[in-house]
């Protein structure tokens, strides 16, 4: 991932110079800037239109049983890590991308160039083990190396006989569920693979379908970025498998999944293998496991997104005369200074601090603000759920329409593909994971409870 972690702390310095600032203060004591000028940041809208205008639909309330359903609010959760301390307002945290390629692996080729003296008699010759028969040499349960196929992998990911390092499981992965499907691939210059992904479906309290797709992207400057992604996005999706069927509005249930993503992520900190000592460590949740997390529910005639951090989804009509869109905004100091009017959008977006995030799943985040919105399309078409190692190579919606195939709805495996490979072929300086879900448009009179005005 190559957002940095940053956040910019309201009142505590000035939006125009960085300045440390007193409370109350009105002006800058260094660059006198007026610090009324600066306006509140926009609220999170719960509900935003694609195409023609339309009633939004409202959470039922209640689930099948008639027992009410619990809405949480960002607001109502308290700043806290999860050992339920106050968390610090002055963590601040940078995650730079490897800039340097994967060293190569070492070869396992004999170029021959000298004769070996012959054995002196007597003098037992190990076999060549490129020579044996694997299944003759292979203990069960041990692996065999990629590059020589004869020498077994160590524990650290090694082969005994060449010492070529052999691919992780996570470095790419595909996975296709009828009509999503979702690539994850370890790009060309990081060394693992740190994204995640969750592609599901289930089924609504009418029968209706109900498609889910989760991407997590895992902070590099933390630790354990990689299980950080793998438990965010395996917690959403089993939360929203679970509260879907019972009838929670989908809306809800997507705030409620990203609220687990979080626990799963905070748990993380806590480090269970160094046991009691790690309970009374007062730096535990410095630099604790971290990332981002977006995800998207096609259910009933509504499209819902969530997310927290700067991975992203979009909107591409099948019709492609329709406008595409991007359906969130990233948290992020380039969208908080665009947000606040102090940038244009070209202005931040071309500055260093650009992709610093300012907010993000772990232990050390300031305060867990989940942002949904649902909306209701008019037209069929797909949701592209990336992580910024996609769309740094297709920013803008028009970008992201132009780079997918026109006939995404129908093969969302092959689209995704093209995607990942869209990404590696402009440079793939990222781990690079996108999900393709195609959405269609209910008929006239079909649907649920979610969407009847």
């Amino acid at each position: 991932m190559s957002s940095q972690k940053h956040q910019l702390a309201t009142g505590s310095t000035c939006p125009s110079c960085e300045e440390p600032l007193e409370t109350g203060d009105l002006f800058c004591g260094a660059c006198g800037y007026d610090l009324s000028a600066v306006p509140a940041p926009r609220s999170d809208h719960p509900t935003i239109a694609i195409g023609t205008p339309v009633e939004w639909p409202a959470a039922t309330g209640t689930d099948t049983s008639g027992t009410p359903a619990p809405v949480h609010l960002p607001s109502d959760l308290a700043g806290t890590d999860s050992g339920g301390g106050q968390l610090p307002a002055s963590a601040v945290r940078y995650d730079h991308p490897p800039g340097h390629d994967a060293s190569a692996d070492a070869s396992a080729s004999s170029s021959g160039d000298f004769e070996l003296p012959a054995p002196e008699a007597g003098t037992a010759v190990a076999a060549d083990p490129r020579a044996a028969d694997p299944a003759t040499t292979s203990a069960p349960g041990t692996k065999l190396c990629v590059a020589c196929r004869a020498g077994h992998v160590d524990t650290d990911g090694y082969c005994e006989n060449c010492g070529h390092a052999q691919p992780r499981e996570r470095d790419h992965m595909e996975q296709e569920l009828g009509s999503v499907a979702a690539v994850t691939d370890r790009g060309l210059r990081h060394h693992r693979n740190e994204d995640s992904f969750a592609v599901s479906s289930t089924a609504l309290p009418d029968g209706s379908p109900a498609v889910v797709a989760i991407v997590c992207d895992g902070v590099s400057s933390a630790t354990r970025p990689d299980e950080a992604s793998e438990a965010a996005a395996s917690a959403a999706n089993e939360l929203l498998l679970e509260s879907l069927p019972r009838g929670t509005h989908p809306q809800q249930a997507m705030h409620e999944a990203i609220i687990a993503a979080s626990e799963a992520v905070n748990s993380l900190a806590t480090e269970p293998d160094r046991g009691e000592a790690m309970e009374h460590d007062p730096h535990r949740h410095q630099n604790a496991p971290a990332c981002t997390i977006v995800g998207a529910v096609a259910a009933a005639g509504l499209l819902v997104i969530g997310w927290v951090g700067d991975s992203r989804a979009y909107w591409v009509p099948d019709d492609r005369s329709g406008p595409p869109a991007r359906l969130t905004e990233d948290d992020s100091w380039a969208a908080q200074m665009v947000s606040a009017g102090l940038m244009s959008e070209a202005e931040a977006y071309a500055d260093e601090r650009a992709h610093a995030i300012t907010g993000w799943l772990g232990a050390d985040a300031y305060e867990l603000e989940p942002h949904t919105a649902s909306f209701k399309p008019d037209r069929p078409g797909v949701v592209v759920v990336c992580t910024d190692g996609l769309w740094n190579y297709a920013e803008g919606a028009e970008e992201m329409a132009r780079a997918i195939p026109v006939d995404a709805a129908g093969r969302p495996l092959h689209s995704a593909q093209v995607l990942v490979g869209h990404a590696l072929d402009g440079g793939g300086h990222d781990n690079v994971t996108v999900a393709v879900l195609p959405f269609a448009v209910p008929h006239q009179g079909a649907g649920s409870a979610y969407n009847k005005a």
